[in-house]
């Protein structure tokens, strides 16, 4: 007894421990967080200084309220990061800023998709017209890492560095032998001969209609890598494909040899260039300010006409959706606001959505519709607007996409998982149940097989979503419905390919889109505002930091392999009749 009093009260000591720790932890955070939201202190910048840009974080569509993000966690460093609107903002804004002399550019691994990093590499560029200079160096470049650097004047490597150019490659994932032998079964039904999302499951090799499809848009993503690649250094586009398939560039004596790098050195020799740039003294400190530290504080105006832009990021789910998703409900009531507010003379629609739930995409869809009947709405395309992405993007007035955007897969699946096999035989696990109707399993029961008949329901249900998705692109698209099935099957286009086939309008950036949106609506002067409105830290403290904490670490445990683990889980997680892009493509 003695012994089992010890140990409750371990127990109960144990644990009033960690909570007083939790909560100074806690009140420290908010306390923080509180001086964060209160005090509007501008970080110290001199007057003549470098920007330090280094993206060496997720680059998210746009930047969310982190209260962690100035906390040092034991073993994972600081959490701050930028979304792209901030980078392109902060960039623009260093264009015109007199302290700012010019960037120091030090990329390695570029968490981010192509069309995105198109975004950040011609905001590079356009800061160069200033008259600003743009110096690059990296112990090593990984191939987006030079994409980005071949925007810069000079290019500079470690001696012992490496540059990957070797072409762009995109895996895939099969499961279907590792499900076999757990004794499961995955049940497919689909529309769409290249609707490919179910194939890892179904499948050990990519089908030829995926591997057509992938070939075709991974080449059509590498033709407009080489082009700006090309134009950054003088280097003719055969002879950048030459160089890679003879994998020509194995060191940084190669690299300068190839006249991809001006030079190798080290950084503290970089750093020499640099003073130089800025005429200072050897022995004195660089002047930098972290991209991640500079301030671009938005100064807009509330009254006035305005533009707004809603962005609409992540997977499209039913319901409200929380953060990094788009919720059917949130989004559609997001566009009804905006519809309602005559302060508000036009909308663009930011998309960066590999799709989801087809119910929720035709519950948003039906917005931007009535939406488009009141005031003009233009679609910007980002990374991905596939699938559900194009769904609901098809009936705005006008589609602006990056060339490496990732869009159509104009296609419809549903996938029901057969657990028998697992339960039965591997588990010794049986169900048994009474049921009222024929059909009251349907959808619900994972023990067993569909049968023919269900098999049909299900299939024909697919089949009338399907109808309804292409018919509603036609009328958006002002395509006959034939044009849009002969294009759709599930087919990913690239925007460079999308603008050929009639599915985008305009090969261009958010700017652009919000400059056609003002054109339309006949707007001299307004101003653009962001939707939906961000939380502050405060609130954000308490409803998604503990996800957030959770996810970051997961990603910086499983680096690279994190989206193999995503892509299972939300494939696993979907219910009912999605319009998912197939997967997403890792450029390497």
């Amino acid at each position: 007894m003695k012994s089992f009093f010890k140990y409750v009260l371990a127990t109960v000591t144990g644990t009033l421990l960690v909570l007083v720790v939790l909560l100074i932890v806690l009140i420290g955070v908010i306390t923080a967080t509180v001086s964060n939201v209160g005090s509007k202190d501008e970080v110290y910048i001199p007057s003549s200084a470098v920007l330090h840009v280094s993206l060496a974080h997720d680059i998210p569509e746009r930047t969310t309220s982190n209260p962690w993000e100035s906390m040092n966690l034991p073993g994972y460093g600081e959490m701050k990061s930028l979304g792209l609107n901030d980078i392109l903002a902060r960039i623009a804004e260093a264009k015109t800023d007199n302290r700012i002399k010019g960037i120091y550019l030090n990329p390695t691994y570029v968490n981010t998709g192509m069309a995105s990093l198109r975004a950040i590499r011609e905001a590079l560029v356009d800061f160069k017209s200033s008259g600003k200079f743009i110096i690059a160096y990296s112990d090593l470049y990984t191939q987006k890492a030079y994409y980005l650097a071949s925007a810069a004047d000079e290019i500079y490597m470690n001696p012992e560095g490496s540059l990957e150019f070797k072409g762009l490659s995109a895996s895939v994932v099969f499961m279907k032998e590792a499900l076999d032998k757990m004794g499961v079964e995955m049940q497919v039904v689909k529309v769409g001969t290249y609707k490919s999302a179910v194939e890892p499951f179904i499948l050990n090799e990519m089908s030829a209609a995926n591997r057509e499809q992938l070939s075709a848009y991974l080449g059509s993503m590498y033709a407009a890598f080489l082009e700006n690649v090309s134009d950054g250094r003088q280097i003719p586009v055969d002879t950048l494909k030459d160089i890679a398939n003879r994998f020509l560039i194995r060191n940084a004596d190669d690299a300068v040899h190839y006249k991809f790098i001006d030079d190798k050195c080290y950084k503290d020799e970089v750093f020499t260039k640099l003073r130089e740039r800025l005429k200072i003294e050897e022995k004195k400190d660089l002047p930098a300010i972290s991209l991640l530290d500079y301030s671009n504080e938005e100064k807009t105006s509330t009254q006035g006409d305005r533009i707004a832009v809603l962005y609409a990021y992540g997977d499209i789910v039913d319901g409200e959706g929380g953060d990094g998703v788009i919720g059917g409900d949130k989004f559609s009531r997001e566009l009804r606001k905006l519809r309602r507010d005559d302060r508000v003379k036009a909308v663009v629609l930011r998309v960066n959505s590999p799709g989801g739930s087809a119910l929720a995409s035709d519950i948003i869809a039906r917005e931007v519709e009535l939406t488009k009947e009141v005031k003009p709405i233009m679609v910007s395309m980002g990374d991905y607007a596939a699938s559900g992405g194009y769904y609901i993007s098809a009936m705005a007035d006008s589609i602006f996409a990056e060339k490496e955007t990732l869009t159509g897969s104009i296609g419809v699946f549903g996938l029901i998982p057969n657990l028998q096999g697992l339960l039965n035989n591997k588990l010794g696990i049986r169900m048994d149940e009474v049921k009222t109707g024929k059909f009251a399993d349907l959808m619900t029961s994972v023990d067993r097989p569909l049968t023919g008949e269900e098999q049909a329901i299900i299939q024909a249900e697919v089949n009338r979503i399907y109808n309804t998705f292409t018919n509603k692109v036609a009328t958006g698209r002002r395509l006959l419905v034939s044009t849009v099935d002969s294009i759709g099957q599930g087919r990913v286009w690239t925007g460079s390919q999308a603008l050929e086939i009639g599915l985008v309008d305009e090969i261009g950036n958010l700017d652009r889109a919000i400059a056609a949106a003002a054109t339309k609506a006949k707007l001299k002067s307004y101003n653009v505002r962001y939707y939906p409105t961000l939380k502050d830290p405060f609130a954000s403290l308490f409803s998604t930091s503990r996800e957030r904490i959770k996810m970051w670490m997961l990603d910086d445990e499983l680096g690279e392999y994190r989206q193999y683990v995503k892509q299972l889980r939300d494939v696993l997680r979907s219910s009912g009749v999605q319009a998912r892009v197939p997967y997403k493509v890792e450029i390497r």
